[in-house]
């Protein structure tokens, strides 16, 4: 097992000779990565031990200890009492039987996907990695193979970006509930234990919230996900929201340094995604967790969602959204300078269920055609035009958005201006007001002159004119329940 505090030192020393130093002025001159600007969706993958009772959602490890709870009773009924069967029992049942890197890696290919996060540890304290700091890792238990190093071979023979996902730091607090009644999770507990340290739950979205984690604890969880860096290479690292809390604010200035001076020696470009104000604005990417923002934003920034809104695990009975509504996410993201960074949960034997399948298909046969509006874009002068209104903020993914043939979405490449509609119009007739000739009162123009006007994937020819309410658009016989895309040439 490798040494925690001498693990420390290594840290320090990569801080310390590298152009990278662990303070915010620093770390605001790392550049965007151009994979991530270019590539704009990726996959999250959400998979551990929490996927073999597939019950209420990935925090089943926490709420099956809160008593009361939907999943403590279903524990209760499914697998007897929490001293007898705890959370650790299931980690022999989580056996990743049928689990076959390749073939995930070719359908998120086929998915159009450009990178693929996995789930590198949850808030359950499972690694799903060989790990030197803990025995409780997916190579010595349950499935006994480095996962996350399968995945990042496949993905590598597949054009795919690695990136990987720590939600360790709430692992804090979040098997505290355990210790109410007569469970498995008892104390002492130490460092190396599975369930440790289990503290209290207070108020977790409070920065301030008590008790804080220890500097034991943050060591810990500094030294993990250095050590995922350096064993997997991870072009994108991922947290949770609560590595904002204050207590961790130096730890990450810190991961940050060390992060992105290990990719310098590499010669990797990387980037790290946070939520809230976890860390200083213009350091790091934001995302906005099943959510979107309004309006563009002068930053890149990304929305994670999944394809179930009930769940980011497998769980039976997932509640799945359909394809045309995520790809509509995923132009109106797009067009406002973000990303979409779209989960599935596989199940425990390491199958992806059909449904997922099918949605990630689904996207790809329309990314197929339509990609060229989607990957290497910019925004244009303006993101889009139309009546339906877009609820930003967080947890919104479940707020249906009922758009019309009149809600555009724009974006840009070179000389090519995409107008993306959002719902195929009933009788071919299109009008894109913004595209329209500038009229006496000598307003800007935002298109300038247009060459040719097209229908990406339609057979058919477009009809086409221009005046001062807009550019008119016929295309006749088009008929799809997902966004259709007129490229519109510029001279």
């Amino acid at each position: 097992m490798k040494d925690m505090y001498e693990y420390l030192k290594e840290i320090d020393e990569v801080i310390e000779r590298g152009p990278y130093k662990a303070n915010w002025n620093s770390l605001s001159a790392h550049p965007l990565p151009d994979w991530f600007r270019r590539g704009k969706f990726g996959i999250f993958i959400h998979w551990g031990v929490y996927s073999v009772p597939a019950f209420g959602s990935e925090w089943y490890s926490r709420n099956m200890y809160i008593q009361g709870s939907p999943e403590f009773e279903h524990h209760v009924k499914t697998y007897g009492p929490h001293k007898d069967f705890g959370y650790k029992d299931f980690i022999p049942m989580f056996r990743a039987e049928k689990f076959n890197a390749e073939e995930w890696a070719q359908l998120f290919e086929e998915a159009g996907a450009k990178y693929v996060v996995p789930v590198a540890e949850h808030h359950d304290g499972f690694q799903m990695y060989k790990s030197e700091l803990s025995h409780w890792n997916a190579a010595e238990m349950g499935p006994k193979r480095d996962t996350l190093g399968e995945l990042c071979a496949a993905f590598a023979g597949h054009g795919l970006v690695n990136g990987a996902s720590s939600h360790r730091v709430e692992h804090w607090f979040f098997m505290s509930h355990g210790k109410d009644f007569d469970s498995d999770i008892k104390d002492p507990m130490q460092r190396g234990d599975f369930y440790w340290p289990a503290m209290p739950e207070r108020d977790h979205h409070d920065i301030f919230s008590e008790p804080a984690p220890t500097e034991e604890y943050l060591q810990d969880w500094l030294t993990r996900t250095c050590e995922i860096i350096d064993e997997y290479h991870p072009k994108l690292l991922y947290f949770d929201w609560w590595i904002q809390h204050q207590s961790v604010r130096p730890y990450l200035k810190k991961l940050a340094a060390y992060y992105y001076n290990r990719a310098e020696e590499w010669g990797e470009q990387v980037l790290i995604n946070y939520k809230h104000d976890a860390f200083m604005f213009g350091t790091a990417v934001v995302d906005i967790e099943r959510g979107q923002f309004a309006d563009v934003k002068p930053y890149y920034w990304q929305t994670d969602t999944s394809v179930a809104l009930n769940s980011w695990c497998y769980t039976e009975g997932n509640n799945y959204r359909p394809a045309a509504d995520i790809i509509c996410d995923l132009v109106d993201i797009v067009s406002k300078n973000g990303n979409l960074l779209l989960n599935i949960g596989p199940k425990a034997d390491g199958t992806i269920p059909e449904e997922d399948a099918a949605i990630l298909r689904e996207i790809g046969a329309w990314l197929k055609v339509n990609g060229e509006a989607i990957y290497d874009t910019h925004v244009w002068r303006k993101y889009g035009e139309g009546p339906t209104q877009v609820t930003e903020g967080q947890f919104s993914d479940g707020i249906k958005k009922e758009f019309t043939s009149d809600d555009i979405r724009y974006t840009m490449n070179g000389d090519k201006l995409y107008a993306i509609v959002m719902r195929c119009s009933q009788d071919g007739s299109y009008t894109f007001p913004a595209l329209g000739k500038q009229d006496a009162s000598h307003k800007p123009n935002f298109a300038g002159i247009i060459g040719n006007v097209s229908a990406l994937g339609f057979d058919g020819a477009c009809e086409w004119s221009r005046d001062e309410e807009g550019l008119h658009v016929k295309a006749d016989g088009m008929k799809t329940d997902k966004p259709v895309v007129f490229k519109v040439e510029l001279l």
